[in-house]
């Protein structure tokens, strides 16, 4: 009889009986890299799994999981899932009141975390979560003094662990064996873009479909490598690694800290990349750096091999036979001397595929990492979908759609524009939601997305917006305020944008200025500033980003449907915007929304033809404490160009 491979669990044990001296996860600590086997694995997570099965851990309990990739972590998860318990990530930035709600929807009564932070966090929120019993630490640093009850150190946890397996020698495939695939494998909370998160719960068949069909489609094996450095509440960061690592059977790399991600990616050299398109953007942005600080020729260089790139390697990569013998000469000597040594800086020289996803990216970003010779490709997925929903073939990768439905996704587009979505990867429920669960999937099991999008004559699905978000302006004109923003933070220099314009005349922008990037650009041109808000009310500074604006527009003004759409108007803000202050979420969201409304006062100015506007804005530092930043800010005219259609009607 054929192994059943459809829990975690059990592809666990799998892959510690077929491949057990094959490395599983490894992590860099104090700058040397650790490595586990699927062997070794298979027994942490046995003495894991024991310990916390001794101190009560029960079969449908809830784990919250809190930390930075970590091996332990993820071991965490494991265990909880061979007890047919649910592990619950949670974002390890969050502060410690964003945590009471989870704690309370998902009755969360055990806790493994990474450190004292966390440790402190959730011994705040203890008195609001009174089913908290259960605190488990793995790093111990800072916690030796600590004697409150709830408190349990990994080492201690899985010593009993062991202790209790010598007793219970089968307990552990015992309960492995209890498993169905239909169990509830993982809940992941939404990041709450308009009101509290909702837990998102998804079976062991969903995710492991999920893992597998992408998977499959990549051609993925055991001597693939991923960097794991994403968020892992996150359900990409799951699926990239954890749900794939157990279905394939390659290593997952844990990075020493997010300080130092670029150079364990150089280090660790990963086949396999994701990458959301605020992380590629940052990447672009300290490529853009050291080439404005580089020599003459250098600049010469760059400048002149990544026109050709921009011309001809996407057509290269892509397998386009009619490119010229003399273009593809230039390609490989550029190649040689620019495209392979910035493949290996950015950490990239053995991806064989990357994934962007989580938000739209504009295409110019997408075309410049495909022009160098990654094959960056975007996919299309949520939270409720096990992210494979819609994946771009090799060699039929374009800027802007997302890419044809995976195998045994059906995906179909309602008269009103919206996309819905049937999939074996589908989650099972909003937890204690019912009516939203039944709001999201109707009666014929389609999920409603909430974004707008077409699919083009080739099968690609093209996304919008979100279907709430697109809008149109008093003319008439379709407003896309994601696509625009998008567009805006291409360059190195713009870091957020939030557009407005439904049912305005125009559109109107804030910008948030890359702080590094900027920064960088005025002291090359000895301009003084003090901080962040110094620096975004300088006259130049905004000249600066008015190019930027000015450059969105003319490409605007060449598309026949957003031609109108272009930006008459923007103000660079005081401050960043920060998930702290609700003004993005974890995963770096705006929530134009509550901009807007928070902002009201300079959202009226630009719209009132005001110069300037004077705001006071209250800010939550990390330690909790509240101050208030005040500035005037300026309001910048944008130069706006003839539309395409506007054009041709003339002619």
């Amino acid at each position: 009889m054929a192994e059943k491979l459809d829990t975690f669990p059990r592809l666990l044990l799998h892959h510690a009986a077929t491949r057990p001296d094959q490395p599983a996860i490894r992590e860099k600590d104090l700058g040397i890299w650790q490595t586990w086997t699927w062997s070794q694995v298979a027994d942490e997570v046995r003495a894991l799994a024991c310990g916390l099965a001794a101190q009560g851990f029960r079969r449908g309990m809830s784990l919250a999981i809190i930390g930075e990739n970590r091996p332990r972590l993820y071991w965490a998860m494991a265990a909880a899932q061979a007890l047919g318990g649910i592990p619950v990530p949670l974002y390890q930035d969050a502060v410690a009141q964003e945590m009471v709600y989870v704690f309370h929807d998902a009755d969360i009564a055990f806790a493994v975390v990474e450190d004292q932070e966390q440790v402190d966090k959730l011994l705040e929120i203890q008195p609001q979560c009174p089913k908290l019993a259960h605190i488990f630490y793995d790093d111990p640093r800072g916690l030796r003094h600590y004697t409150q009850g709830a408190l349990m150190s990994f080492d201690k946890l899985q010593e009993i662990g062991r202790e209790y397996a010598r007793a219970h020698p089968s307990f552990f495939t015992d309960e492995i064996a209890k498993g169905d695939t239909n169990d509830i494998a993982s809940m992941f909370y939404t990041s709450g873009t308009t009101g509290n998160p909702k837990g998102v719960t998804h079976t062991h068949s969903a995710l492991i479909t999920a893992g597998r069909v992408g998977a499959e489609m990549e051609g993925l094996d055991p001597s693939d490598e991923v960097l794991a450095y994403l968020p892992m509440a996150w359900i990409g960061q799951n699926i990239f690694s954890y749900t794939q690592s157990y279905v394939v059977g390659f290593c997952i790399s844990c990075p020493e800290s997010a300080e130092t991600v670029a150079m364990d990616m150089r280090e660790i050299g990963p086949t396999y990349y994701f990458a959301p398109p605020r992380v590629l953007e940052g990447l672009l942005t300290q490529v853009s750096i050291r080439m404005e600080d580089a020599g003459w020729v250098k600049r010469k260089l760059y400048a002149h091999f990544m026109a050709l790139a921009r011309r001809v390697g996407g057509r290269i990569l892509d397998g386009d036979r009619s490119v010229g013998a003399g273009d593809r000469l230039m390609y490989r000597l550029g190649d040689a001397l620019m495209y392979g040594p910035l493949r290996n800086i950015l950490g990239m020289s053995r991806v064989k595929v990357a994934y962007t996803a989580g938000e739209a990216i504009g295409p110019d970003l997408f075309i410049f990492y495909r022009s160098i010779g990654i094959n960056l490709k975007q996919l299309y997925g949520s939270t409720e979908t096990a992210v494979f929903v819609c994946v771009q073939p090799n060699g039929q990768v374009k800027p802007d759609t997302v890419g044809p439905p995976v195998k045994g996704v059906e995906v179909k587009v309602a008269e009103s524009g919206e996309i819905l979505i049937r999939s074996p990867g589908l989650f099972t429920e909003y937890h204690r939601n019912a009516e939203a669960t039944a709001e999201a999937k109707d009666a014929e099991g389609w999920f409603h997305t909430g974004d707008a999008g077409y699919f083009d004559a080739d099968g690609h699905l093209k996304i919008i917006d979100r279907a709430k978000d697109v809008g149109r302006l008093r003319d008439g004109t379709l407003f896309a305020p994601k696509y625009l923003e998008n567009k805006l933070k291409f360059f190195p220099y713009v870091k957020e944008a939030v557009c407005f314009g439904h049912n305005r005349d125009m559109v109107c922008a804030f910008v948030n200025i890359d702080f590094e990037a900027v920064g960088n650009w005025a002291e090359r041109r000895n301009l003084a500033y003090s901080g962040y808000t110094d620096l975004a009310g300088q006259t130049p500074v905004r000249d600066l980003v008015r190019e930027c604006v000015e450059s969105v527009n003319r490409d605007l003004a060449q598309d026949a449907t957003l031609g109108g759409s272009q930006i008459h108007r923007f103000l660079i803000l005081h401050k960043e915007l920060d998930p702290d202050d609700g003004e993005i979420t974890r995963t770096r969201k705006v929530r134009r929304g509550f901009i807007g409304e928070k902002y009201a006062p300079l959202v009226d100015a630009l719209y009132g033809g005001k110069k300037d506007c004077y705001i006071e804005t209250q800010v939550r530092f990390e330690d909790g404490r509240t101050g208030k930043i005040s500035a005037t800010l300026a309001i910048t005219d944008a130069k706006t160009f003839p539309a395409v259609s506007s054009l041709k009607k003339a002619a």
